[in-house]
């Protein structure tokens, strides 16, 4: 169960080089059930309660809809929190968690000056560049997620966001994940867990994976040779990565 990150489009993603190779990897090897986000995607776009309460109860409805007992959840950035919090309320259904370039306090929590003014940053730059296809805010706004991807694969980026969702909703998005704190639910979690974290990542500090793998009780922490939020493909880090989830869900 791949648990939604902040930009997601059921459809779009499979035309994205650099969201794509990593669905394909999993669907090849393992039942991969996805869904997008409120609203982003496919979902509806006219919301505007966006927490991470929210989040956990849209992963309950999927969860009850499919009938699932038991299964692996896969958390990427803003969807690890949400992964945490289900596998701390649900010990006896979640069998293994993957939680990449994850944070367990959002920006507003960690008491950095300068991570509240990045995010500030961050939101100017979606309400001035959001709707424009050329533009160079949101261009640069995807070179922060990752500063290492060449232009054609920044440019995809840029149109996932503004095919994945609207301005207004993006920004709700992104204060809500700020409010994020979790360090209560770490040591509640039983199930197996594989953190990643990239070494250089811009968005999310180092130290906030490391705290989770710590606090985890169960948890293996893989560093990532990356400056990139999330290793994409053709950079050095992503054999590594997509080698480590393989072989935690694998292991038996």
């Amino acid at each position: 169960m791949s648990i939604p990150t902040w930009l997601t489009h059921l459809e779009y993603d499979w035309q994205n080089p650099g969201r794509a190779p990593l669905w394909r990897f999993l669907a090849d090897r393992f039942r991969l059930i996805r869904f997008d986000g409120r609203g982003f995607g496919l979902s509806d776009r006219n919301i505007t309660d966006i927490s991470l309460a929210t989040f956990e109860r849209d992963l309950e409805a999927v969860v009850g809809a499919l009938h699932l007992r038991r299964y692996a959840v896969l958390g990427i950035s803003q969807g690890v929190g949400t992964a945490i919090a289900h596998a701390a309320r649900y010990p006896n259904r979640v069998t293994k968690m993957v939680l990449v370039g994850g944070f367990a306090l959002g920006r507003n929590k960690r008491g950095s000056l300068e991570q509240i003014e990045l995010g500030k940053a961050l939101i100017a730059v979606m309400r001035e560049g959001w709707v424009n296809e050329n533009s160079a805010f949101l261009r640069m706004f995807s070179s922060v997620f990752l500063p290492s991807a060449s232009p054609e694969q920044i440019k995809w980026y840029a149109d996932l966001l503004r095919v994945s969702t609207s301005a207004e909703n993006a920004v709700r998005n992104h204060n809500g994940i700020d409010e994020i704190d979790i360090v209560d639910l770490l040591p509640k979690v039983s199930a197996p867990a594989l953190v990643l974290h990239s070494r250089y990542d811009n968005l999310v500090p180092f130290d906030e994976g490391r705290r989770m793998a710590t606090s985890i009780p169960n948890a293996k922490f893989v560093t990532l040779d990356s400056e990139n939020h999330v290793p994409i493909p053709g950079e050095q880090a992503w054999p590594r990565f997509i080698g480590e989830i393989e072989s935690f869900l694998s292991d038996v």
